[in-house]
């Protein structure tokens, strides 16, 4: 069945995955680039994500936890973006490192991202709070209907503020969804 897939993909010229891949794919996930990083190994993106190193292993990070993505024409900077608490339908997130991706062979790799990233979000504001602010992002997560209320507060920003105003602004967004 493999063999099938690769030759149907060689003959449409559509990305294959990497031989090595650790990765599973779900189920009706496509390849849609792979990038060659320039230490060994790959950088896969389908539709849902970004698959990337972990150690000896391949980790999907999904379109809508990518916070930021910056392209310098050797390396790719990846922050990502975890939960970090709910507060009423809005997720909280926290922002880990930016992570340096060194690609050999970008391929399309930095065009899908960018795309990807920027096509997830569907509205964006930043509001100042009490010891700082919080961005929050309306984003569609593949695979699912609707959106999802994200908000990442700024590092020394009241927390309850955040959230009694992230879980207030998602009451607000449900009901301007249910209204007719």
């Amino acid at each position: 069945m493999i063999a099938w897939r690769r030759l149907w993909c060689a003959l449409l010229r559509a990305p294959t995955l990497p031989e090595g891949f650790t990765g599973r794919l779900d189920p009706g996930e496509d390849v849609l680039a792979v990038g060659t990083l320039a230490r060994g190994g790959h950088l896969v993106l389908t539709q849902f994500g970004l698959w990337v190193p972990e150690g000896d292993t391949v980790r999907r990070i999904g379109w809508h936890q990518v916070s930021k993505a910056v392209w310098d024409r050797s390396a790719l900077a990846l922050t990502e973006a975890v939960p970090d608490g709910q507060a009423g339908d809005a997720e909280l997130l926290a922002e880990l490192p930016p992570r340096q991706l060194r690609l050999a062979e970008p391929g399309k790799v930095p065009e899908i991202v960018q795309a990807r990233v920027t096509g997830s979000i569907r509205s964006s504001h930043y509001r100042e709070l009490p010891g700082g602010g919080a961005r929050f992002v309306q984003r569609k997560i593949p695979g699912r209907d609707g959106v999802v209320l994200q908000v990442r507060p700024d590092p020394g920003t009241d927390r309850d503020v955040v959230a009694a105003v992230a879980a207030e602004l998602a009451t607000r967004l449900r009901q301007a969804r249910s209204e007719p």
